[in-house]
């Protein structure tokens, strides 16, 4: 396996994106392409990708705008850009797709999104789905629409009276204040990440991880997630394309499941023909760092080869 590290220009024409390669020692089987999660970074699915490249898989990750080593002096951590952040963002991952896929045509691609990077790759299969083998949505869920618009319009009025690039501990606050309420005597506010102690122990020491989102940072969250109301765009995604749910049972982010179960609805109700699902019980947000990670990387594995091999075969099922 052969990891490297190498950059690209982001679509905000200023910044230059950080990503990695992880490459098989002989020829790829198919690609998968990771899209990280929010106050994280592409490295930190070294294990994972790892895992993948020993058996076949070509990985590719990047780090997003503000986050990792994709930042400048314009952006501070938790930051995106000023003009059209939501529509960058897909362009950055769609970049990475077409610059690893150079020399690489035949092959299978799919792509993976966790978390912020969830709500992402279900904006871009709207946009660019066409073409791709298959999509894992990992860690996502659906805020009511009623409360994004009002968190919305307090986005916007705190990039008013305080920039676009002040960090605030009321919306850090609205947004991640309950995420521990399940969890029994929780020995740290980023609990809700995992059972694994010594995985929350290495984020919560981590200076590229947990900082807080600029007020940008945040109206680029709630629109990325507010446009998946929009049933015109919606409309857009490929129906042929096998997707694939995974989620943890006590992931705060998917309303413990239940969130997760109606975008599975969802998308059934939009005549997508290949959709399946698996919540890992007692599991919380990063299933590739809890306990069981062993047997989601497993599971992931098997479901990747399964689809590459049939061409992604209709069919509905959950685990």
């Amino acid at each position: 396996m052969k990891k490297r590290e190498f950059y690209y220009p982001s679509a905000d024409g200023k910044t230059q994106i950080h990503a990695m390669e992880w490459k098989p020692e002989g020829d790829p089987v198919c690609i998968l392409q990771i899209v990280h999660g929010m106050a994280e970074y592409a490295d930190r699915y070294d294990r994972l990708a790892r895992f993948l490249a020993e058996r076949g898989i070509l990985t590719a990750a990047h780090d997003h705008l503000g986050h990792g080593k994709s930042v400048g002096k314009d952006h501070p951590y938790g930051y995106f850009c000023r003009e059209n952040a939501p529509d960058v963002l897909v362009e950055d991952v769609h970049a990475l797709r077409i610059k690893t896929q150079e020399g690489r045509r035949e092959l299978p691609y799919l792509m993976l999104g966790h978390s912020m990077g969830s709500f992402i790759l279900r904006n871009y299969l709207c946009r660019y789905g066409e073409g791709l083998a298959g999509a894992v949505i990992m860690g996502t869920g659906m805020q009511p629409e009623g409360l994004l618009r009002v968190s919305l319009k307090l986005t916007r009025i705190l990039k008013a009276l305080q920039g676009e690039k002040h960090k605030s501990g009321l919306l850090n606050a609205l947004a991640f204040g309950s995420y521990d309420r399940k969890i029994p005597r929780p020995s740290s506010a980023m609990d809700w990440l995992s059972r694994d102690e010594e995985e929350v122990a290495k984020y919560n020491a981590d200076p590229l991880c947990g900082f807080t989102f600029t007020v940008n940072g945040f109206e680029t969250l709630f629109t990325l997630i507010d446009r998946l109301y929009d049933e015109k765009r919606l409309a857009g995604m490929p129906k042929h394309i096998p997707v694939r749910f995974l989620s943890g049972e006590m992931d705060p982010v998917g309303d413990y499941g239940r969130a997760v179960r109606r975008v599975y609805d969802s998308f059934l109700r939009l005549g997508m023909t290949d959709v399946s699902m698996k919540l890992y019980e007692n599991d919380r947000h990063e299933l590739v760092n809890e306990a069981d990670r062993d047997q989601v990387c497993k599971d992931l594995y098997e479901w990747i080869m399964k689809t590459v091999r049939t061409g992604g075969r209709p069919g509905k099922e959950q685990d």
